[in-house]
């Protein structure tokens, strides 16, 4: 089946290892790390970051497996958890950064079909957190307030 806003069929990406089992070498113990992602909660970054910052520095390649938890819950408990999701954010990021380029550039056809690709996908995105509960359902994307949710 071919790609939603591409031309591309292709699937290949890295993937992640059949076997589920903790490496022999991994010393870290559950709760040194719910307090490493605490820790990094704490300096600002998001769960894609934390994510990435355990797996090379730490050699911490899954979380849900080492802690029985997954990342976004850890950091629900520890009171951490950003109010909109990350993938959600991504996207706000994004259009709000395409909505100042075409401020400047306004004939930029291509950056206009960008602007509606990328809300199409918030959209989308939010209405499944809607149905999941993960967003209230009256949370609404106002393109132009979304300048607040960028950092």
């Amino acid at each position: 089946m071919a790609r939603m806003y591409s031309r591309k069929r292709g699937k290949s990406g890295s993937k992640r290892p059949i076997k589920r089992v903790l490496p022999v070498w991994l010393r870290y113990k559950p709760q040194e790390v719910e307090l490493l992602i605490s820790k990094l909660a704490k300096e600002g970054k998001t769960s894609s970051e934390i994510g990435i910052v355990l797996r090379d520095t730490y050699g911490i390649s899954d979380v849900n497996l080492l802690c029985k938890k997954k990342l976004s819950q850890i950091l629900k408990e520890k009171n951490l958890a950003p109010e909109l999701p990350d993938d959600l954010m991504a996207l706000i990021r994004k259009s709000v950064e395409i909505r100042k380029h075409l401020e400047t550039n306004d004939k930029d056809e291509t950056a206009k079909r960008g602007i509606t690709i990328t809300e199409s996908k918030i959209k989308k995105l939010t209405k499944h957190y809607k149905a999941t509960g993960k967003l209230a359902s009256e949370w609404k994307f106002d393109p132009e307030r979304a300048g607040f949710y960028t950092k």
